[in-house]
């Protein structure tokens, strides 16, 4: 099959085990953060392997199931575990279970990731509203274009909604949450980073890196979703500067899991408002 086909068959299958229900909001839950996912009520379970053409999601912390359902009073589909460039598939595969999620009608999408932080003010188990990103991955439009989902090249002036973030903001400050606010870039991994790599991110104007989120959400602004997303920062580049620091993907996704009820409950919030 092509893409497209690809597409509307794992689609159909979808639509089929959710029995009319109509997700109004997606979320991508990254690294450790799959503990939003125990919030969902009514909860419906749909393993990525029983999907046609769906790639299986091999990372730590990603238990790879669409769980369906009513979060903040509103149906839900979230992605338990997301697909990643560097465990060997295609752009297209990474942003499948996305372009799935239009087809169902999705209205908006949030995501979610671990990551470094560039910047030397974060600290571990903060949390960063993503406002821009740079994209160091292949971008997942390259190819031809599918014009029932977007133009041939869309405007990526604002990427994350203006709109959520100012609502996001506002509920942290109410609620007493600490937020960050930065730049977010995307590398493929699977190695970390190097001290070198965090001080040149850092030039170019990154505030935290990881090995996700921006194809995911380009495919989204491709099809005109709107998108809010969120980094938890689980390890910090002025770590690297002691000689016995290691980056440990355990640790990280213990740091996560520990920001992730913060996390969990703006997310919450803020669909609540939608």
């Amino acid at each position: 099959m092509n893409p497209l086909e690809t597409i509307h068959a794992a689609a159909r299958f979808v639509r089929e085990k959710l029995g009319g229900i109509q997700p109004v909001v997606g979320i991508v839950l990254g690294s450790g953060l799959g503990k939003l996912a125990d919030e969902i009520e009514n909860p419906l379970v749909i393993s990525y392997r029983d999907i046609p053409g769906f790639p299986a999601s091999t990372a730590i912390g990603h238990k790879g199931n669409y769980i369906v359902g009513d979060l903040g009073g509103k149906k839900v589909i979230a992605m338990q575990g997301r697909i990643h460039y560097y465990e060997g598939y295609t752009m297209h595969q990474v942003t499948l279970p996305i372009q799935v999620m239009k087809v169902l009608g999705i209205q908006y999408l949030f995501v979610s990731n671990a990551a470094g932080g560039t910047n030397l003010g974060f600290h571990v188990g903060d949390l960063m509203i993503i406002k821009d990103h740079i994209n160091l991955l292949p971008n997942p439009l390259i190819g031809p274009n599918m014009d029932e989902f977007g133009p041939r090249f869309p405007d990526m002036t604002r990427p994350y909604d203006p709109t959520l973030i100012r609502k996001a903001e506002d509920i942290a400050a109410r609620e007493g949450i600490a937020l960050q606010k930065g730049v977010y870039v995307a590398i493929t991994g699977p190695s970390y980073e190097t001290p070198a790599e965090y001080r040149y991110f850092r030039a170019i104007g990154a505030d935290a890196v990881g090995m996700s989120t921006t194809p995911e959400v380009i495919v989204a602004r491709h099809s005109g979703i709107p998108v809010f997303g969120m980094s938890v920062i689980t390890d910090v580049a002025h770590a690297t500067d002691d000689e016995d620091y290691v980056t440990d993907g355990e640790a990280i996704v213990k740091a996560a899991d520990a920001a992730a009820d913060r996390m969990t409950h703006l997310f919450k919030k803020l669909i609540t408002i939608l």
